[in-house]
């Protein structure tokens, strides 16, 4: 008799929790559209109705905060705590960072760039030892610093490797020849602290190994001033792979290859070679190589020793193994008398320098 009442008896149970299930879901809807229609966003509940909802909901259990909705579950349980006078302890976790301190992280990372592992080697060294190594992490976040290490901008790369970086980049002209008009090409690299600039001679046809021949000729001529070399900045062009980087690893020099589309990184060459366009090959009209290498030649001639450079303070360059942003000539006091400023004019006049005449 039992085995053929107990599935009757299980099925019963189950249809009637399933219409209790029902019930509540209607009522939650029920509860959800009233809700909806009062006009204050938060009910204040007198003393017996909280006691009200702490008994019934006492006797629910934790099953409550899946379908409580007049207030937060946990209200509802602060309402509990202090129903049984319970005394909540003091404030957990750890105690505040310090603003000294936390001024102390933001300052060596403003000042050196440092990651949070050499921040916090510093301040083991300086006796502030109760500080964790997340506790650094989220203070260089909060003050909108990169915690990792080794990242630094790409100007204080710039800076740092200033005296042996030289950067590369290639320019053409159109010229006009007997057969037709076709386009020359010359490469040219410029240290990014003295401005100083090689310019190879033009060629019709670019090929990895004129690329090779062009790179010997450059680390001979610039060591031979007395400039060093010590890396290359160069874009994707593969025509650099094979001979360019070839020869500069034979010499000692590093070759870093840009970021795709990134032409700000290779922002001095390229402002040099507008220059050299703007200011020179642009009001000519250039008859063939000879031509080409004769007013690349002069202009570099002007750019080196007459040219004011205003990333230089205005200055002329400087001469090899001579601190940049100085002038080679001596500072007058004596008053300026017009008839001994002398104008020197190279390319037909388009190129000018003025300089005062010795007394």
């Amino acid at each position: 008799m039992e085995r053929l009442f107990q599935p009757l008896l299980f099925l019963l149970a189950r249809c009637s929790r399933n219409q209790l299930i029902r019930q509540i879901e209607f009522l939650k809807a029920e509860n959800e559209m009233l809700r909806k229609r009062v006009p204050k966003k938060h009910i204040h509940l007198k003393a017996d109705e909280r006691s009200r909802l702490l008994e019934l909901g006492m006797a629910i259990g934790a099953d409550l905060k899946h379908f409580l909705s007049i207030v937060n579950y946990d209200t509802f349980r602060r309402w509990r705590r202090k129903e049984h006078g319970f005394v909540p302890r003091g404030k957990k976790g750890r105690p505040k960072t310090p603003d000294e301190v936390r001024d102390l992280i933001i300052k060596l990372a403003k000042e050196t760039g440092w990651g949070y592992t050499r921040i916090l080697g510093e301040l083991r060294k300086l006796g502030i030892t109760k500080i964790s190594r997340q506790t650094v992490v989220n203070i260089l976040k909060s003050a909108g610093y990169d915690p990792r290490p080794g990242k630094g901008t790409w100007n204080e790369l710039l800076k740092q490797h200033a005296d042996t970086l030289w950067q590369c980049d290639f320019f053409s002209k159109r010229v006009l020849s007997r057969v037709g008009t076709p386009q020359l090409f010359a490469m040219v690299l410029l240290n990014l602290a003295t401005r100083r600039v090689w310019v190879s001679p033009a060629t019709s046809n670019p090929t990895e190994a004129w690329v090779a021949e062009q790179a010997r000729a450059f680390i001979k001529d610039v060591r031979k001033e007395g400039f060093r070399v010590g890396m290359v900045l160069r874009d994707n062009d593969q025509i650099y792979k094979r001979g360019f980087d070839r020869v500069m690893e034979m010499e000692s020099v590093k070759t870093k290859r840009l970021a795709l589309r990134s032409p700000n990184l290779n922002a001095y060459v390229e402002r040099f070679i507008q220059t050299l366009q703007v200011e020179c090959l642009d009001h000519f009209l250039v008859f063939g190589k000879r031509h080409l290498d004769y007013l690349v030649r002069e202009f570099v001639a002007y750019y080196h020793e007459c040219r004011p450079h205003q990333g230089l303070g205005n200055a002329l360059l400087p001469r090899p193994n001579e601190p940049p942003g100085k002038t080679t000539e001596k500072e007058r006091a004596e008053p300026l008398d017009l008839s001994q400023i002398k104008c020197q004019t190279r390319l037909g006049g388009l190129l000018r320098h003025y300089y005062r005449e010795a007394a």
